[in-house]
């Protein structure tokens, strides 16, 4: 039996995804795991990684037609089984090779989705396949896609033809930004810049690894019209939607500014959210957008871009099109550090996560109404408000991406604690802290704030 040798350069994260797998790897018995996320996630590196010193077939389909699909499996498999006498045919190809393997093997067939194109059917094939061959032998099946709405709908849902034979499942999700600082070797600074393009996206991280200048690096891999990442969202977009035009309306809708939903149905033209509503779910399924509540008494809500990379192309990218190079560039100079300070909002929310100056459970940004505001105010936003229900606790934090003296760190702590005047939470009952994170505090000015009682934090603490 040959085993598959693996080299996996820069693996970082995924210890519980690999966890996982290899507790189910060491049970007996029949196990079937879809792997699915958006493409350059990292999912074929994940199994790349899990089957290091297995017995493994490993498939690549492709958008060819069944015959040829099947043909380049039966190659694959020969180090394993040989099938290469069998028709071209999934269910004998699959029967052989779970009745004739000599120990247990692994068998993983990537992007699935192009199987389901290639032959009518496929979903309840495999259904038949897994129900009168596979369930009772010692074989590990794993089906990879990056369609996520084509590996819901035939193999996930309730109505889909695989529902009830999988045995687990991972979703696999971007990296985290401590993951992405260890995967990209440079100071946390240039991280959060790159971070504010990637997101957590390994194989457009690893674009970002060289060691020039970040905007040199986003020029060469994004705002180039011939470079990889150029025209992303457009073949992310068409790869899970037929009519792709409303979903990128949406999202460009959002990433300009215009988030409460009679914004977007306005932007996008329509008359009522009736029209609009279908597509939101499922940009929201796909995991792009995301409806976002106050995290104090929340009823009305925001939608948010759940995707740097999208939010990034569409702030900058889309609308700038028809620019020369050198004027997206420049426009992006100009207001990048704006841009950061959102992204800087979502690092800051997963340090105090890590950080956990006090045991809080929920965490989120507050916004509301001022009641009986002064002219010109009418309502408040706090960056992030975190909460300890059964203590009673909760701590107000700002986030900036600036360099702050003392005395302009200060000025904002007590701007903060007068906007927590207005978050209606446990009354006087509440046990209050306040605190400041930021791109630089100068000087011996966090030691200065943290004898006042402040949790005050900047990137070196990160």
């Amino acid at each position: 039996m040959v085993r598959r040798q693996v080299n996996v350069m820069n693996f970082v994260d995924r210890e519980h995804e690999l966890r996982f797998l290899n507790e189910r790897w060491g049970n007996k018995g029949f196990e079937f795991i879809p792997i699915y996320g958006r493409r350059r996630i990292g999912k074929t590196e994940l199994v790349k990684q899990f089957l290091k010193d297995k017995a493994a077939i490993y498939y690549l389909a492709t958008s060819g037609t069944k015959k040829e699909n099947i043909e380049a499996f039966k190659v694959c498999a020969k180090g394993v089984v040989d099938v290469d006498f069998l028709v071209d045919d999934w269910e004998p190809v699959l029967k052989y090779i779970s009745e004739n393997a000599d120990e247990r093997i692994v068998i993983v067939i990537d992007e699935f989705p192009y199987l389901i194109e290639s032959q009518k059917g496929m979903s309840s094939i495999f259904q038949r396949i897994i129900d009168l061959h596979l369930e009772n032998k010692n074989l590990f099946l794993i089906l990879l896609g990056s369609s996520v709405g084509m590996m819901y709908r035939e193999v996930l849902a309730y109505k889909a033809p695989l529902y009830g034979r999988r045995t687990g499942q991972i979703n696999l999700k971007a990296m985290s930004f401590s993951n992405c600082v260890k995967l990209l070797d440079k100071s946390v600074c240039e991280c959060v810049e790159i971070y504010g393009v990637c997101d957590g996206v390994p194989s457009y991280l690893n674009m970002f690894r060289k060691k020039e200048g970040f905007f040199r690096l986003l020029r060469e891999n994004v705002i180039n019209k011939e470079s990889v990442l150029a025209e992303e969202p457009v073949f992310l977009l068409r790869q899970e939607f037929r009519e792709p035009t409303v979903y990128m309306t949406i999202l460009s809708s959002i990433a300009s500014g215009h988030t409460k939903l009679g914004e977007i149905i306005e932007f996008c033209g329509l008359k009522d959210k009736t029209g609009i509503m279908p597509y939101i779910y499922k940009l929201e399924y796909c995991g792009y957008v995301e409806r976002e509540l106050p995290v104090v008494s929340g009823r009305k809500g925001v939608y948010k871009l759940n995707d740097f990379f999208m939010m990034f192309w569409f702030r900058f990218i889309k609308p700038n099109i028809s620019l020369s190079d050198e004027e997206i560039l420049a426009k992006i100079k100009k207001e990048y550090n704006t841009y950061l300070g959102f992204v800087f909002e979502d690092v800051s929310k997963e340090f105090l996560r890590e950080k956990r100056p006090f045991g809080f459970s929920k965490i989120g940004r507050q916004w509301g109404r001022i009641p009986r505001p002064a002219v010109g105010e009418t309502s408040y936003e706090i960056d992030i408000v975190a909460l300890n229900e059964n203590k009673k606790e909760i701590g107000f934090y700002e986030c900036k991406w600036q360099e702050l003296s003392v005395k302009s760190a200060l000025r904002i702590l007590e701007d903060l604690q007068v906007k927590s005047k207005y978050v209606e939470w446990k009354g006087d009952e509440r046990k209050e802290r306040f605190g400041l994170i930021a791109k630089k505090i100068k000087g011996e000015g966090k030691e200065a704030l943290r004898e006042m009682g402040f949790d005050v934090w900047d990137l070196d603490d990160f």
